[in-house]
């Protein structure tokens, strides 16, 4: 009975390593040099490999070897697979030490500015051995990552209440105000309704950013469909066209520094409008030690978030 290919991969997978170093290096006796085995083993593995195949694997090419065209196809599916094996074994070793492992993080643009370094200053002043890859982008394009696991943890606004497959936790609470040019109407008021912004030109951000939905639903809760004139993918960006007189927006504070808030006007809305922060993580998914001690950190409220955050709500 002929072997499946799977029967066939099991048999053909210890010599792996063999493969990817006699691709790599056209020579048998600098492959067996690299693995460590001595040269007759290597070339009695090459033999027996060819042997399995049922093809040769390699010829001779003046004082070295040359892959056949069978030998380059296993050669190069090797070097993949050890690329694989490799990864899992760094996981593996970050499982066991998680004081050197490394976590990748997914955040809305402006939380970049304070909240996320706030939170990895205070967890590498006890973990300084821990990496972070830092990923940033809108709410959806986030979540999709985190779906796909190419993402640890993701701090997002609002947070993905209704997806079962996510576990959330509110972080911290941002108010949100109306941004206006100096010359506009509303830039003498103590406050704004958001009835009042009927008719007005909104400039907001693209359809999937959080601070979108949250501006759509504001006017939805208002009853009235909102006139946008124009759709960034960043709050600064936003903010600039405001403060062109290109139109109004809803919009975080401006952090306290030399120019915040240059060309426009903040005002409160009325009632107060806050977005909560939360980080989100896969459901029943087993975290990394190193990535649930950093998520430890940052629930356990003890980090200071910058300005423009307070505590979430309970």
């Amino acid at each position: 009975m002929d072997e499946s290919d799977e029967q066939l991969a099991a048999r053909l997978a210890p010599a792996l390593a063999l493969l990817a170093a006699v691709g790599e290096t056209g020579h048998v006796t600098r492959a067996a040099e690299l693995l460590g085995v001595p040269q007759p083993t290597a070339s009695r593995r090459l033999a027996a490999l060819s042997d399995l195949v049922g093809a040769p694997l390699v010829l001779p090419s003046g004082r070295g070897i040359r892959l056949t065209r069978a030998g380059r196809t296993l050669a190069a599916a090797s070097a993949r697979a050890l690329s694989t094996v490799s990864g899992a074994a760094r996981a593996v070793r970050e499982e066991i030490d998680p004081g050197t492992g490394r976590v990748v993080l997914g955040f809305l643009h402006l939380l970049g500015r304070t909240l996320v370094p706030s939170l990895i200053r205070g967890f590498r002043e006890r973990n300084p051995g821990v990496r972070f890859s830092l990923a940033q982008g809108s709410r959806q394009d986030m979540l999709r990552a985190l779906h796909e696991g190419e993402i640890d943890l993701v701090f997002a606004a609002p947070m993905p209440l209704d997806d079962p497959e996510l576990a959330s936790r509110p972080l911290a609470d941002q108010e949100l105000v109306l941004s206006v040019p100096l010359s506009h109407r509303f830039a003498t008021r103590a406050r704004v309704r958001a009835r009042e912004l009927a008719g007005e030109e909104l400039v907001t951000l693209e359809h999937g950013y959080g601070l979108r939905q949250i501006t759509d639903d504001l006017c939805a809760a208002a009853a009235f469909e909102p006139r946008i004139a124009f759709e960034g993918q960043e709050s600064e960006t936003v903010r600039g066209l405001v403060a062109a007189g290109l139109g109004v927006a809803i919009l975080p504070r401006s952090e306290p520094g030399p120019g915040s808030g240059s060309g426009v006007v903040e005002i409160p809305l009325s009632p107060p409008v806050f977005r909560t922060i939360g980080v989100s993580w896969t459901a029943g998914e087993r975290l990394t030690p190193v990535v649930r001690a950093f998520l430890d950190h940052v629930c356990s409220g003890i980090t200071d978030l910058g300005p423009g955050f307070r505590p979430a709500a309970p």
